[in-house]
């Protein structure tokens, strides 16, 4: 299970990036990070065109699916939807991990149980703006 951003463990951070000009302001090899929308799908675009990982927040399963189609490197997924999006990540070999978004060390367990691929707190994610 992957455990991103909890401070007793080394992590590298996502960059919450809100347009492609963002891109600019983050390190060189950073995984970028934005919501899966219609109005992202350039962003999606760019990033896989020009070799950068990126990871999406999905708020549905079918957002998820879509952020994989993408190609995404991580879904970010509120903790109620992680197992779900995480059976169907295992039933269709879904490349990108699934995160579970978590504020309490205490939820790392129950989703463990689940089966989830990982838990990412909110300190693993550095806002960017251009």
């Amino acid at each position: 299970m992957l455990i991103i951003g909890h401070p007793h463990l080394p992590f590298e951070p996502l960059y919450h990036i809100d347009g492609i000009e963002a891109i600019a302001h983050t390190p060189a090899g950073s995984t970028l990070l934005f919501a899966w929308s219609t109005d992202n799908i350039d962003l999606a675009r760019h990033c896989s065109a020009n070799d950068l990982p990126f990871a999406l927040e999905a708020a549905t399963l079918k957002d998820a699916l879509f952020a994989e189609n993408a190609g995404a490197r991580f879904i970010l997924v509120e903790p109620s939807l992680a197992k779900s999006v995480q059976k169907i990540a295992e039933t269709y070999l879904f490349d990108a991990k699934i995160l579970a978004r978590t504020e309490d060390e205490s939820q790392i367990e129950p989703i463990a149980y689940e089966g989830v691929d990982g838990v990412i707190f909110a300190e693993a994610v550095i806002k960017v703006t251009a």
